[in-house]
């Protein structure tokens, strides 16, 4: 089973998306904020980490920068997650390694799981990272 590691710090959002991954029948952790996550993430190993950009400790680029620095967690598929609309924050990220940004406000939670499945299904097919 897939486990994705949602770091979010609006626990609405980050409650909102643990449901609807857990009906969807994937295991889910949750993190509030970008340390947190990265503590998470060394030692649940996650197959998928959604990451929000604007987050108090350590905001998702930096985590990002340090997921991509550390072997343990450097193949770990990385989606940001943000209401940053900027095309420069996009690059920015998909730069660091980040595998999609999205943001939040231009789709409906069941289309953000729908591409949370896709990049998922693109690495089950050539062996998903880390489980």
């Amino acid at each position: 089973m897939a486990k994705i590691l949602i770091v979010e710090d609006d626990p609405l959002m980050s409650r909102m998306y643990q449901k609807i991954f857990i009906f969807e029948k994937y295991e889910v952790e949750t993190a509030g904020n970008g340390q947190e996550g990265l503590d998470k993430a060394r030692t649940t190993s996650p197959t998928l980490i959604l990451l929000d950009v604007m987050m108090p400790i350590m905001n998702g680029l930096q985590t990002l920068d340090k997921l991509k620095a550390d072997p343990a967690t450097k193949t770990i598929p990385v989606v940001m997650l943000t209401n940053l609309a900027g095309q420069q924050d996009a690059e920015t990220a998909l730069t660091k390694g980040a595998v999609k940004y999205i943001v939040k406000s231009e789709y409906e939670p069941k289309q953000v799981t729908d591409m949370v499945k896709e990049i998922l299904a693109g690495y089950t097919r050539n062996e998903v990272p880390n489980t």
